[in-house]
């Protein structure tokens, strides 16, 4: 079974698939059957929608429901550096020579991930920590600590899933997929925030600028640098960017900011929630 799941991944086009689907998500009409499917999807995956600023019915589509914002006091903001999402903690490290590890047999480099080797060595010795989002998870990402963004990367690329079978088995899966990479400046140090599309997710917004287009279907894109002038300003658990349903984060911090590797590895943490 696992071997045909993975042939199926091989052949089928994650691009436009991801694209449709993300058609599919955002449908409104007619609200009788997207308002069936809501309700179905909500009760299927228990979502608390007491946590949820709206109640359920109304949301005017799944994309909507995928997106929802939380009331404050859901998700209190602790002390020092924060998670910045709803997520499970899978692996965490330091980035040594330049590598990750993805899984055990696998690792990629920080200038891949990146898309500039340059940036990369600025956080030799840091701490990279990677959260995955499931489909079903509270899907915004906030920032982890008060900061200006000084710089965002667009990075087109592939769109495998990031579920435990992909990563066990696509090599450098986190630096070949589409992804978007916000860099986070404070006078304390610097951080990466690096925002992975997945399959059926290949659509990534930001808070701060909705010029990003990511995964535009059939369509080819290219690499975007974007430079900031003034720098955007986001407070600790200010909201950062949005997936449009569940990916993976890859945070990495300059050694000044953290150097020591918080614990432990595949726990479920909440946005907010101190490392």
């Amino acid at each position: 079974m696992m071997k045909l799941f993975g042939w199926v991944l091989y052949v089928v086009p994650k691009k436009a698939l991801s694209y449709f689907f993300g058609v599919f998500a955002r449908w409104r009409h007619p609200k009788l059957l997207i308002r069936i499917v809501i309700r179905v999807f909500a009760k299927l995956y228990r979502l608390n929608m007491s946590e949820a600023k709206k109640p359920l019915e109304s949301y005017q589509s799944l994309d909507d429901l995928f997106t929802r914002e939380l009331i404050p006091q859901a998700r209190p903001i602790g002390d020092g550096l924060v998670h910045p999402a709803d997520s499970e903690l899978r692996s965490r490290g330091l980035v040594q020579d330049g590598t990750m590890i993805q899984a055990k047999g696998f690792s990629y480099t920080l200038g891949e991930l990146l898309g500039d080797e340059l940036i990369a060595k600025n956080f030799e010795g840091g701490v990279y920590l990677t959260y995955y989002l499931c489909p079903t998870d509270y899907h915004r990402v906030h920032s982890p600590f008060s900061a200006d963004v000084s710089r965002v990367t667009y990075l087109p690329g592939a769109l495998w899933p990031v579920n435990d079978w992909s990563v066990n088995r696509i090599d450098r899966l986190f630096a070949v997929n589409e992804r978007l990479v916000v860099y986070l400046d404070s006078p304390q140090g610097k951080a990466a925030l690096v925002m992975v599309g997945a399959t059926n997710v290949g659509r990534m917004t930001l808070s701060f600028d909705d010029q990003f287009l990511t995964n535009q279907g059939l369509f080819s894109a290219r690499r975007e640098d974007k430079l900031y002038a003034p720098h955007p300003k986001l407070k600790k658990g200010d909201h950062l960017g949005t997936f449009h349903m569940g990916s993976t984060v890859v945070l990495v911090y300059e050694k000044s900011l953290l150097n020591q590797i918080p614990g432990p590895q595949n726990s479920f943490v909440k946005f907010g929630e101190s490392l």
